[in-house]
């Protein structure tokens, strides 16, 4: 496990629990036994087992309420945390990870409330809750710090890695770059000095995304190409689509469409294989925004749809309002444009991310409005919309898009 080879603990994991059947029936070794699942779980995770897993922690589930001991119950509600988390099921990943933290709470176990609160924030990223998600995982960087930034506390990553690319993840969403840069790159600094492979994929990940958001595609490609690598050199699938979709959507952004779909269609086919329902969503709209670059407009609106749905279904509001956002691009780029349409996602995806303090999408969508009401001939609109979203991505140093923006503005002034 300390080399990231899970295979091969799993392997050895296994064989472990067959030798319990032939050892006395008694308390020791029914401990033996919970203890053994709940290691063989995060040995099982990074292959995307999700089947065995949860039957493996219902057993230890069992084993530990017939032994009426809270600490390993909390051991066993920590461990189902992240299984509903890439489930999608964020409800019951939330009231696993509270319950967790209570019992963590009550018998004085700060390693597991640190461990409970960072899956309790994943479960609120996850929804687009980024300030409670935020309050979670900033207590988990402080709690392992010091010469605990190096312990790993039976996870597949370094905690103080892990907290640190999901609040840069967190910050990415809410344009607060800086503040998100910060703690992604202590975190490759981290990673880089235990050369501990998962570790390093996902702080990788962490930072590239915040990159992607900003649209510093220099600093992004890089290290999401790193992430890719070692997802795939260490044999990490259940990580696969989360990596692949911020590398597919970094190849959109640059152009590189074919590369966009390959990836992102592997993505999204891996995502439904091993029903790993908390990333269908995020899969499907970014191959959405790949197919709607290369023209392919009703592949698009069905892939747009489907993220709706889905984000709808699992409360992924943030994913919600991408989708929304992308079936404005959709309508908007139809010849003839289909106006209202466009308008009203467009609207609805911008009060969507205005709740949600996502600034950096509230730009891309007076982008939208901006371009829509220029084709419209509303140039007044066009005007407010286009001055507001230079400013919007001026202030978060936004770059990317900036010169089309502004391009889009002088033309509606006749300049």
């Amino acid at each position: 496990m300390a080399r990231s080879a899970s295979h091969e603990a799993v392997g050895y994991f296994e064989q472990a629990l067959s030798t319990l059947p032939h050892l006395p029936e008694q308390r020791a070794t029914l401990e033996q036994a919970i203890d053994l699942r709940l290691a063989l779980r995060p040995a099982l995770f990074p292959l995307g087992d999700l089947g065995r897993i949860l039957a493996i922690l219902r057993e230890a589930e069992a084993l530990t309420q017939a032994l009426d001991d809270p600490r390993r119950l909390a051991l066993v509600s920590v461990s189902l945390a992240p299984y509903f988390n890439f489930r999608g099921a964020y409800d019951q990943a939330t009231a696993a990870a509270q319950r967790a933290l209570a019992l963590a709470t009550s018998g004085g176990e700060v390693v597991l409330q640190a461990v409970a609160n960072q899956y309790l924030g994943q479960a609120y990223l996850a929804q687009g809750d980024y300030r409670r998600a935020i309050a979670c995982l900033r207590q988990t960087v402080a709690f392992w710090e010091g010469a605990r930034r190096h312990e790993r506390s039976g996870s597949p990553f370094l905690p103080a890695v892990a907290s640190r690319a999901l609040l840069a993840a967190c910050y990415a969403e809410l344009g607060t770059f800086v503040e998100g840069r910060t703690l992604g790159e202590e975190g490759l600094q981290i990673a880089e000095a235990v050369d501990h492979p998962a570790s390093l994929m996902i702080a990788s990940w962490g930072i590239g995304l915040l990159f992607l958001h900003q649209g510093d595609l220099r600093r992004a490609l890089p290290l999401l190409e790193r992430a890719m690598g070692i997802c795939h050199e260490t044999d990490l699938p259940v990580y696969f689509p989360r990596i692949a979709a911020a590398l597919g959507a970094a190849y959109t952004l640059t152009g590189r469409v074919t590369d966009a779909v390959g990836l992102l269609t592997q993505a999204l086919e891996q995502t439904m294989a091993m029903a790993l329902g908390g990333f269908q969503a995020l899969c499907s709209f970014l191959l959405g925004e790949a197919q709607l670059l290369a023209g392919r407009l009703e592949e698009a609106h069905t892939l747009a749809d489907g993220a709706l749905a889905c984000a709808r279904e699992h409360q992924e509001h943030c994913n919600e309002a991408y989708a929304l956002h992308l079936l404005g691009d959709i309508a908007a780029q139809r010849m003839p444009p289909e106006c209202d349409q466009a308008d009203d996602h467009y609207q609805q995806a911008l009060a969507l991310a205005e709740a949600l303090g996502v600034r950096p999408l509230q730009a891309h969508c007076h982008r939208g409005l901006g371009t829509l009401y220029a084709v419209t001939g509303q140039r007044e609109q066009a005007r407010t919309a286009l001055s507001t979203v230079i400013e919007m991505y001026r202030a978060m140093e936004m770059t990317f898009w900036l010169p089309q923006t502004e391009a889009a503005l002088a033309q509606v002034e006749g300049r």
